[in-house]
């Protein structure tokens, strides 16, 4: 599908508007755009973005040429590069021999055998945090179940990344790393951003956070340089980490730019990746029954340890088709070095070519009744016949996310122990609307109310009939 095209045609797409293509439709609604765009044009779609020309690729084949097979013909975008005033040379924007070497660096902070610790880590914290939840169930009264996610996630990012805490609601850093994200929403979505030397309300918010996070983060390094020990934290694994080459370590800003991109690619991830999950279970109780259950059973009333996730299937199952249907890193982008050719057509040097794990993953050819709920499709019997790349939600290749483990291992944790600890129904008429920004999240956050379950209590008819009125996830 990849070798043979037909270079006198150009892929079909809608033409848009004469002058801006469809930066508009890009703008107000891409979930919809790419969507209807592979419906009704195939697997290569064209779209004409303003001066520029998008490639959509739907099929796995094609990803896998993008990512595997001719990797290094594609690089990230320009798009991605309104993100480097706060990543810097982290792994999600440096490129080349840069980005091998400091790959290289980081990789066993994210060894398997990590994991156990961390889980340890992980599990504490969420009891920790278990008073706070009671509370907020204690009450009766509605509060955003995505913002109490992201505090508590952000406090297990803190804690493993440089034993700190950056949930508490006075803290310096918890602010700064709200405030960035909001501008590099507005980044992302902007068609024609501005110079970033402007003296504009939103860069001036910008460089203020960005201060706050340089001086915190540096902080934290010098303090590491000066003495201040902190065992076991990823951050003292990446000082530690030498060049098995050169015997070179990495710089103060190169650790830095490493420290933010996991703070700010981390958290947010994880954390809206619950609660898709947790809106999933509302819509279908019965699968919410069957995940208590499992927990129940496996655990009773205790701590759940790294050894009891491989007992965890079905709750495994909820998590990776929670991320099928709202995967947090929505959109893979790269630029085509060269030709190549892709699902029989030539694509030019300079392409921009877009992969959607939102649409892949909804692609009827590889998944039966795809817009529908359903954790077994990832029973091993039904997924051996699917293509490596139908699923991709830390992406996939060299440049496959490097804490796609650990996302897991945190989302499976927290699901499993919040789960069994409450039930959350969703306020009436409060609008579900999946926003498409740096990651997918809900643009109206999740208003709920929480229970506290009795212990052996499973799910009731207070969640049956519940919410929407649609079961599917699309916008």
């Amino acid at each position: 599908m990849t070798h043979a095209a037909d270079t006198a045609r150009i892929p079909p797409g809608p033409k848009g508007h004469w002058l801006l293509g469809n930066l508009p439709e890009r703008r107000a609604d891409p979930l919809t755009l790419f969507l209807r765009g592979r419906e009704r044009y195939g697997d290569v779609v064209r779209y004409p973005m303003g001066p520029l020309l998008m490639y959509q690729l739907s099929h796995p084949d094609d990803v896998k040429r993008v990512l595997v097979d001719n990797a290094q013909n594609y690089q990230k975008t320009a798009l991605m590069q309104r993100l480097r005033p706060v990543l810097g040379e982290g792994l999600l924007l440096s490129e080349g021999d840069f980005w091998k070497r400091q790959r290289r660096l980081a990789q066993p902070a994210f060894h398997r055998e990590r994991m156990e610790g961390i889980a340890t880590l992980i599990t504490r914290l969420v009891e920790e945090s278990l008073p706070r939840w009671d509370a907020l169930a204690a009450r009766g009264e509605p509060f955003d179940l995505c913002a109490e996610l992201m505090r508590l996630v952000l406090s297990i990012t803190g804690q493993v990344l440089f034993s700190t805490d950056l949930s508490g609601s006075a803290s310096d850093m918890a602010r700064a790393v709200t405030t960035v994200l909001e501008e590099l929403n507005h980044r992302v979505l902007s068609a024609l951003p501005l110079p970033a030397l402007l003296p504009l309300p939103g860069h001036l918010r910008l460089r203020s956070a960005i201060r706050v996070l340089d001086r915190i983060v540096y902080g934290i390094i010098d303090g590491r340089h000066r003495g201040t020990k902190a065992s076991g934290d990823l951050l003292s694994l990446l000082m530690d980490a030498r060049d098995a080459d050169t015997g070179e370590g990495m710089s103060d800003r190169q650790l830095r730019d490493e420290v933010m991109t996991l703070v700010l690619a981390g958290h947010e991830t994880t954390a809206n990746a619950l609660a898709w999950t947790f809106l999933l279970l509302h819509q279908h109780p019965e699968a919410a029954r069957r995940l208590v259950e499992e927990v129940t059973s496996v655990l009773g009333e205790r701590t759940p340890t790294f050894q009891d996730l491989s007992r965890l299937r079905y709750t495994a199952r909820v998590f990776d088709e929670s991320m099928r249907l709202y995967p947090p890193a929505w959109l893979i982008s790269r630029v085509a070095l060269a030709d190549d050719v892709l699902g029989g057509y030539m694509l030019p040097r300079g392409s921009i070519v877009v992969m959607l794990p939102y649409v892949i993953h909804r692609h009827p050819a590889f998944w039966e009744r795809p817009d529908s709920f359903d954790p077994d499709r990832f029973l091993p019997e039904r997924t051996g016949t699917r293509p490596r790349f139908a699923w991709l939600p830390f992406g996939g290749g060299q440049r496959m996310c490097i804490g796609s483990g650990l996302a897991l291992l945190e989302g499976q944790m927290c699901l499993a122990m919040l789960a069994r600890r409450y039930r959350f129904q969703l306020v009436p008429e409060h609008p579900v609307v999946p926003q498409a920004l740096v990651t997918l999240r809900p643009r109206f956050g999740l208003r709920v109310i929480a229970w506290r379950r009795e212990p052996g209590e499973l799910p009731g008819e207070v969640l049956d009939g519940a919410g929407p009125e649609r079961s599917d996830a699309r916008p």
